[in-house]
């Protein structure tokens, strides 16, 4: 038995948990493993642009956004997602809608090989939900705990300052 707080009590039925699930804006109803990773979970259900790094909560590779808020899929169990909102990189854009997030990046040429990007890209989003306007240092904050192995940090702060610039101006801003 597990509990999930103000979600009501779960109960394994032949080795397996049902939780439901609102992802990408869509609810879905999954059956978990107790003691499940998140990041098992949504790979095994398709979500392949969460990515698997260290496994150890250090990289930020698998981070997701829950209730709009950054967490880490390798160190969250599958069950604890129950009732709530999930957002993955497949949620934000895709190749011909590209969330601004995304073109900022591209454009900043922030992508290099791509691995770490779909943590970075949420982690700015989440940043931005929060602070249209951020500054050098609160982006760096907030892309602190995502580890990027093929350049360094400059190219992302730029383009989640790009990205800022660019909401912010779709939105009336200057």
């Amino acid at each position: 038995m597990a509990k999930t707080k103000g979600r009501g009590v779960l109960q394994a039925k032949d080795g397996k948990i049902a939780i439901t699930v609102n992802i990408n804006g869509r609810e879905q109803a999954w059956a978990v493993a107790p003691g499940e990773y998140l990041l098992d979970a949504l790979r095994r259900e398709g979500y392949k642009g969460v990515k698997r790094g260290c496994d150890n909560g250090d990289c930020g590779t698998c981070t997701v956004l829950l209730d709009g808020k950054p967490v880490l899929a390798c160190m969250m169990f599958a069950a604890q997602a129950h009732r709530r909102r999930l957002l993955t990189i497949e949620g934000l854009g895709d190749p011909n809608h590209p969330h601004p997030i995304q073109e900022a990046f591209v454009e900043a040429g922030a992508v290099q090989c791509g691995f770490c990007i779909p943590g970075m890209v949420l982690v700015t989003k989440a940043l931005l939900d929060q602070n249209p306007d951020p500054d050098e240092p609160a982006v760096r904050r907030a892309l602190d705990g995502n580890l990027c192995r093929c350049t360094g940090y400059v190219k992302q702060v730029e383009a989640a300052l790009l990205a800022a610039k660019r909401l912010k101006a779709s939105q009336g801003g200057n």
